[in-house]
């Protein structure tokens, strides 16, 4: 059983929020958000299901975010 929870896109638009990124664009399915100081972007798939658990590590890795802050949610 893993540890990392069941994560929905607004989920991780709120940690993205929550860790200073703004939504730059969005383009069908998916919005890019970006960060105005470290200019990190994360591509987020807006999709009506749970985020997959290596897709969210991508996202986080692009966001620059450990995965110990999702133990906070």
């Amino acid at each position: 059983m893993s540890n990392t929870p069941s994560l929905t896109p607004k989920d991780v638009v709120r940690i993205l929020k929550q860790n200073g990124f703004v939504l730059d664009r969005s383009r069908g399915s998916h919005q890019i958000w970006l960060h105005p100081v470290s200019r990190k972007r994360a591509v987020i798939p807006m999709h009506n299901k749970d985020i997959p658990t290596g897709t969210l590590y991508s996202i986080l890795k692009q966001a620059g975010i450990e995965k110990d802050e999702l133990q906070d949610i």
